[in-house]
C-alpha cells in the first residue's frame, strides 16, 4: 500500500514521466548523432533498423541484468508471462519501428514528428473507447487538444508539411503511432500481474534480436565502430530500458490518460534538446519553442488538476 500511495502521488507521477519523456526526447538527436558516427545514412532504412535492433537488444541486456541485481536473483518471465512479452515486443518494438523507419524514409520530417506527436492522444482515445480503461471527460479532451498543439507548434518551421497523405510515409508514421499507443495500453493490463521491469526487458530482447536479424538479412552493415559512437549506443540502450521501465510502473498504478498525457512533452523536449545537441543553442529557447512547451503544460495541467478534483474517475476493465 505504502508503495501505491508514493506512485499515485501527483507530484512522483509528474517527475517520473517528465524523466521518461526527457530520455525519450534525448534519443532524437542522439540517434541523429549516431547515424553520423557509423556512417548511416539517411536512406538506408536496413541499417537504421538493424540500429535500432542493436540497440534495443542493449537496452534488453541492460533491464534484466540492473533488476536482477537489485532483486538478487536471475530476472526470468513465469510460462504465463512468455505470451504477453512475445506480443509487446511485437507491438511496441517490431511492428512499431519497422513502420516508423521505413515511414519516416518516406514522409516529410516536420508531417511525421507531428502525427508521431499524437501517440499520447491515440493511447488516451483507446484506453477511453476501446479498452474502456476509464472515462473519457471534456477536460481531458481539452488537454490532449492543447497538448497535441503544443507538438504542431514545436514542428512548425523546421521545414514543409506534406500536402498530400501517402499510405507508405505518413500512413506508416501514422501507423507507428496507433501500435505504440495500443502497446501502451497492454503493458498497463500485463503490468498487473507481471512486473513492468521484467515486461519490459524481456520486450526489448526479443524485440530487438528480431529488428537485428531483419536488418542483417535485408542488407544492414554497421561499422566504424568507436569510442564514442560505443559510449552513444550504450546510452541509447540505457534510455530505451530506464525509460520505458519507468513509464510501465507508473501506467501500472495509474489511469492511461494521467500518464500519458505527459507523452506530449516528448517531441517538444526532443526538439530542444536537438536545438542544444545539434548546434543550434540559439533556437533552443525561441518563442516558438516556448510557446510549444507552454502549451504542453498547459495540456498537463488541465487533465491532472480536473482527476485530483474528480477523485480519478474509473471503470471496469475490459478484458
Amino acid at each position: 500500500m505504502k508503495k501505491e500511495k508514493l506512485l499515485t502521488n501527483g507530484w512522483v507521477v509528474a517527475i517520473g514521466a517528465i524523466i521518461s519523456c526527457a530520455l525519450w526526447g534525448s534519443a532524437f538527436p542522439c540517434i541523429k548523432i549516431g547515424y553520423k558516427l557509423l556512417n548511416i545514412a539517411a536512406d538506408d532504412v536496413s541499417t537504421q533498423i538493424l540500429f535500432a535492433g542493436v540497440r534495443f537488444t542493449l537496452a534488453g541486456v541492460l533491464s534484466i541484468v540492473f533488476e536482477s541485481i537489485i532483486e538478487r536473483r536471475v530476472l526470468l518471465p513465469k510460462k504465463s508471462s512468455i505470451g504477453n512479452i512475445l506480443k509487446l515486443c511485437m507491438m511496441q518494438t517490431v511492428i512499431q519501428y519497422l513502420f516508423f523507419y521505413v515511414g519516416l524514409a518516406h514522409s516529410s520530417g516536420v508531417t511525421g514528428s507531428i502525427i508521431t506527436g499524437t501517440n499520447s492522444l491515440l493511447t488516451i482515445l483507446i484506453a477511453c473507447f476501446i479498452f474502456r480503461q476509464e472515462k473519457m471527460t471534456l477536460p481531458t479532451m481539452i488537454g490532449c487538444v492543447v497538448g497535441l498543439a503544443g507538438v504542431v507548434v514545436a514542428n512548425l518551421g523546421g521545414g514543409s508539411i506534406g500536402t498530400q497523405m501517402h499510405l507508405n510515409g505518413e500512413g506508416f508514421v501514422f501507423i507507428a503511432a496507433l501500435f505504440y499507443a495500443i502497446s501502451s495500453i497492454y503493458l498497463k493490463k500485463y503490468s498487473q500481474q507481471d512486473d513492468p521491469v521484467m515486461l519490459s526487458g524481456y520486450q526489448f530482447l526479443v524485440g530487438g534480436l528480431i529488428l537485428s536479424v531483419l536488418g542483417f538479412a535485408t542488407g544492414g552493415r554497421l561499422s566504424g565502430f568507436t569510442l564514442q559512437s560505443s559510449l552513444l549506443l550504450l546510452y541509447l540502450g540505457f534510455l530505451s530500458a530506464m525509460a520505458y521501465a519507468l513509464w510501465g510502473i507508473l501506467l501500472k498504478y495509474n489511469p492511461v490518460s494521467r500518464v500519458a498525457i505527459y507523452g506530449f512533452t516528448n517531441p517538444v523536449i526532443g526538439v530542444l534538446l536537438s536545438a542544444l545537441l545539434l548546434g543550434e543553442g540559439g533556437q533552443a529557447f525561441s518563442a516558438k519553442n516556448l510557446l510549444a512547451l507552454l502549451l504542453v503544460c498547459t495540456g498537463i495541467i488541465v487533465v491532472n488538476l480536473w482527476k485530483k478534483k474528480a477523485g480519478e474517475q474509473k471503470v471496469p476493465q475490459a478484458e
